[in-house]
């Protein structure tokens, strides 16, 4: 059934306003669901689902070698002050949107490395909804700031760098469901101006307008295996991009460069410091550019993006809170390691876990605040995600962020989060509904997308593998304590490890890929996981379920949820 769209005519643009299908959308879910139900898709009606795994294909590559930044795809395009590694990103909503882009030379070497002036060049944006010859043809021009972060290491032989001017621009009083062209840069300087690009903005805040597809992807690097990723993703023409963590493995080089390695640890042991060769996020910044420049890229922080530098590594992170807007400071957050936006009538939360995130703590606080804000009327569905999951049957960081669980969980329980989405693990995952490791119709569906590609390679040992369950001493997180438990109920009951597939683990499968939500109604959504070896397969994908809601009997209260039986 197709999805329900929104247009009216004007300026040369067609768009509904979705209040003008409204009735309509009354009729959708009770159509919806039989047509559903002739189908050959399963729904989570029908769950829980008896645990499946498909074991890693031994005919492909477990991972492959990052593309140099000698490709055409990596390497500069343009000349400065000329803008690139242009992107966009959301708003809390669709009448606001994010343009950033990086203008000058990044630097690489040794101390007193002088950083670039950051308004050596204007930060400026000219958009209209019609296309134009020339930025003065434009009706709008709005303008931002500019800055420059740089990596330092105090250690003799490691190179330093210094970035080049990253430059962000919010534009304001959009109308959503809107094609507009625009072109970024310094007006004022020769060649300063970027080509001419186009967006759609996000469908308005409502329960009849969603979002045609949300593409989501997790530790995706830069290997031959990403952009088979990013390629099979672009394919599949998202409307809106999320990314779980984990974006350019740049710590898996020395400050010198050369050859990125799969384990950082492994081959440098004497390395006084985690280094990081940041040249690595100019080379991705370029490639993302086709599609960053015409679909928000909404970004959430990952290990990798820790980056320490200084003595003892006291400073992390520059890279990441550098190179991102996001929508903190709309959604209340002020700080980019979690915020929260609308898009049509889903309401995303992404959240930190690499700060603090207990029950006392600013984070779980302002969680609270805004899922108390979520008027289910208006965005009938709640998607959350951050990197680390905390539902993960794969020996590698298992049980990882279990402190992080015992302190959210019950919140996001209580609010009736729909779906969540994580990396870190580099296979995918999905469960059936579940809530403190017991299956649960009221519980989110998690869903483990950490598959994107990286240097890392393939995750293939699960820990209810004969051998292969970990020590509860294993697996620290970065952040955070050990909260390691063994299992106080169930078939793995007084166990650290299940000694088969977990019975809320509903599907899991060892290969790179990507994953696409396409929001019906406000009741039924498909989730379809695609894998990169059946990219030039026509209508083959490799999991795929209607995630449907149920808010009449599922209420934002967790004895009235816990008390329902499969």
């Amino acid at each position: 059934m197709a999805t329900p769209t929104s247009t009216v005519t004007r300026g040369g643009n067609r768009h509904w306003h979705c209040t003008q299908v409204l009735p309509l959308l009354l009729l959708v879910p009770l159509c919806f669901a039989l047509l559903v139900e002739s189908g050959g898709i399963p729904t989570t009606l029908d769950g829980p689902f008896p645990p499946a795994t498909r074991a890693f294909d031994r005919a492909l590559r477990q991972g492959s070698n990052d593309v140099p930044l000698t490709d055409p795809r990596l390497a500069p395009r343009v000349q400065p002050p000329a803008p690139e590694q242009i992107a966009l990103a959301a708003s809390a909503d669709a009448d606001s949107l994010w343009v950033s882009w990086v203008t000058g030379r990044a630097r690489v070497g040794s101390s007193n490395l002088a950083p670039l002036d950051p308004a050596a060049a204007g930060s400026e944006v000219w958009y209209g909804e019609r296309s134009a010859a020339d930025a003065a043809s434009y009706p709008h021009v709005v303008t931002g700031s500019a800055e420059v972060y740089s990596q330092l290491y105090p250690y003799p032989g490691l190179l330093n760098y210094t970035s080049g001017a990253i430059h962000h621009v919010r534009l304001r009083g959009l109308r959503p469901a809107t094609r507009y062209y625009y072109r970024c840069g310094d007006s004022s300087l020769p060649g300063g101006l970027s080509d001419e690009h186009s967006f759609t903005t996000l469908p308005a805040t409502g329960a009849g307008c969603y979002p045609r597809r949300v593409a989501v992807v997790g530790d995706l690097g830069l290997t031959g295996n990403s952009t088979a990723t990013v390629d099979h993703l672009a394919r599949n023409d998202p409307s809106l991009v999320l990314m779980v963590g984990d974006m350019t493995y740049a710590n898996q080089y020395l400050t010198t460069g050369g050859k990125g390695v799969p384990c950082f640890s492994c081959s440098f042991p004497k390395a006084p410091i985690r280094e990081s060769y940041q040249p690595r996020w100019d080379g991705w910044g370029r490639f993302m550019e086709p599609i960053t420049s015409k679909i928000p890229l909404m970004v959430i922080e990952g290990n990798h993006e820790i980056e320490p530098q200084g003595h003892g590594g006291e400073v992390t992170f520059a890279s990441y809170l550098a190179r991102f807007a996001v929508p903190s400071k709309e959604s209340g957050s002020n700080t980019k390691f979690y915020y929260s936006f609308n898009a049509g009538g889903i309401h995303f939360i992404m959240l930190g876990a690499y700060i603090d995130y207990n029950r006392t703590g600013v984070q779980y606080s302002w969680l609270e605040k805004d899922l108390q804000r979520v008027d289910r009327r208006a965005t009938p569905w709640v998607v959350a995600a951050w990197h680390p999951p905390w539902y993960n049957s794969y020996s590698s960081h298992y049980q990882e962020f279990e402190c992080m669980r015992q302190e959210m969980e019950e919140l996001l329980y209580e609010y009736q989060v729909d779906i969540v989405f994580s990396g870190h693990v580099h296979a995918y995952e999905r469960m059936d509904r579940v809530f403190n490791y017991t299956l649960d119709p009221c519980g989110p569906i998690y869903i483990g997308i950490g598959d994107g590609g990286n240097i890392e390679k393939i995750d293939m040992d699960h820990a209810d593998d004969p051998g292969k369950c970990p020590s509860p001493s294993d697996n620290h997180p970065e952040f955070g304590g050990l909260c390691h438990l063994n299992f106080t109920s169930g078939p793995a009951k007084g166990k650290f490890c299940w000694d088969r597939q977990p019975e809320w683990s509903a599907y899991r499968e060892s290969s790179f890929g990507h994953g696409i939500l396409e929001v019906l109604n406000s009741t039924y959504a498909l989730w379809t996981w695609h894998r990169n070896q059946d990219a030039y397969a026509e209508n083959s994908v490799g999991d795929q379920i209607y995630i449907v809601r149920q808010p009449d009997k599922c209420l934002l209260q967790p004895a009235s949820a816990s008390s329902l039986n499969w």
